[in-house]
C-alpha cells in the first residue's frame, strides 16, 4: 500500500491545498499548514525547499521513466505491487497503464465536483483500469462521512471497486486535526454495508477506536502508511492494541503500506522494520502479502 513515482512533484505526498473553489489565497506563512510536516518526518520533508528540490530533480523525466524506475526499486527489494493512492489521475492513469500487472490505481476526485465526479470515476475504472477511489479530507476539508462523497461510494459500490480513506490526524496546522478521525468511516459503513473500506494510515492516535470499528464492520480494512513500522512495537506508542489485534483477531484486516518517499527509506529497510515486529511469521505474511493480495484479487 502507498507507493509514489519517484521524481518531480507529480505525486508528492503533500500534495496541493486543495480546498472549495474561488478562494484567492495570500503566500503561506512560513511552517504553516503542509510545511510543518517538515518537523515531524524525514529530514525537511515537505518543507518547500525540499519539494523545489524535488521538482528540479524531476525536470524532464516522463511518467514512463519514473515507472520504470519505481519497478526497479520494486523488484530489488522484492515487492510484488504497489498502490500509487495520491498524484494527478492522468499521471496515474499513465503509470499503470505501462505496468498493469504491478501497479495499482486509485482516483482522487472533488466532492465538489457532483455527479461529474461520477462519470469520471466510472470512466477511469472501466477505461483507464484504475481500481478504485482515494478519498483524503486532508487535502479536500471535507470529512469522508459527508454526503457530497456519497454519490461517489455508491459508485464504488456498482462497479465493485474498493475506497481508501485517509484516517489519521493530520499535521497540516492550517485545517482541524481531526478531519480523518475513524469516526467518519463507522457513518459510511452503515449506510454502505457493501461497500469495501480501507482505512489509510491506520487511524493513529484513535487507535482504540480503530481497533473496535475493525472488529464491527465487515467490509473495513486498514493500511499501515505513513508510519515507521517499528514504533509499532514501541511501549508507549500508542500502537500497542493495533499490534496485539493486529497479531489475532484482525490479522486478516492489515496491509502494510511502504511509505518510502514520506519515510525517507528505501523499500527492503521498511520490509525489514516490519519483520523485526513480534508478529507471528503467519502474519507477517498476511500484513505484507496476503491480505492485499486477496483484497486486490492479485492470486
Amino acid at each position: 500500500m502507498e507507493t509514489y513515482l519517484p521524481g518531480g512533484r507529480r505525486d508528492s505526498p503533500w500534495g496541493e491545498e486543495i480546498g472549495p473553489p474561488g478562494l484567492d489565497r495570500l503566500p503561506p506563512l512560513e511552517g504553516y499548514g503542509f510545511a510543518n510536516y517538515g518537523t515531524i518526518f524525514h529530514e525537511d520533508a515537505g518543507s518547500g525547499e525540499a519539494l523545489a528540490r524535488e521538482e528540479d530533480s524531476g525536470v524532464g523525466v516522463s511518467v514512463s521513466e519514473s515507472a520504470d524506475e519505481l519497478i526497479k526499486m520494486m523488484d530489488g527489494a522484492g515487492v510484488v505491487a504497489g498502490v500509487l493512492p495520491t498524484g494527478a489521475n492522468v499521471w496515474t492513469a499513465e503509470a499503470i497503464h505501462r505496468y498493469p500487472d504491478r501497479l495499482l490505481g486509485l482516483a482522487h476526485l472533488s466532492p465538489y465536483d457532483g455527479m461529474r465526479a461520477v462519470r469520471e470515476l466510472e470512466r477511469l475504472v472501466r477505461e483507464e483500469g484504475f481500481t478504485g477511489l482515494s478519498v483524503a479530507a486532508l487535502y479536500d476539508q471535507v470529512p469522508a462521512g459527508d454526503a457530497r462523497y456519497y454519490p461517489l461510494y455508491a459508485k464504488c459500490v456498482e462497479l465493485g471497486v474498493p475506497v481508501r480513506i485517509y484516517t489519521a490526524m493530520t499535521y497540516a496546522n492550517d485545517r482541524p486535526y481531526d478531519l480523518g478521525h475513524p469516526r467518519e468511516l463507522d457513518r459510511i459503513a452503515i449506510h454502505f454495508p457493501e461497500l469495501k473500506i480501507i482505512a489509510g494510515l491506520g487511524g493513529w492516535p484513535w487507535i482504540s477506536d480503530m481497533v473496535g470499528l475493525l472488529r464491527r464492520h465487515p467490509n473495513l480494512y486498514c493500511d499501515t502508511a505513513a508510519h515507521r513500522p517499528k514504533y509499532f512495537a514501541k511501549p508507549g506508542s500508542g500502537w500497542e492494541q493495533f499490534l496485539q489485534y493486529g497479531n489475532t483477531l484482525l490479522q486478516d484486516k492489515v496491509m502494510a503500506g511502504l511509505s518510502w518517499k514520506l519515510l525517507g527509506m528505501p523499500l527492503d529497510a521498511i520490509i525489514q522494520e516490519y519483520l523485526d515486529l513480534p508478529l507471528k511469521d503467519s502474519v507477517k505474511e498476511k500484513w505484507l502479502f496476503g491480505n492485499a493480495a486477496r483484497f486486490f484479487n492479485l492470486t
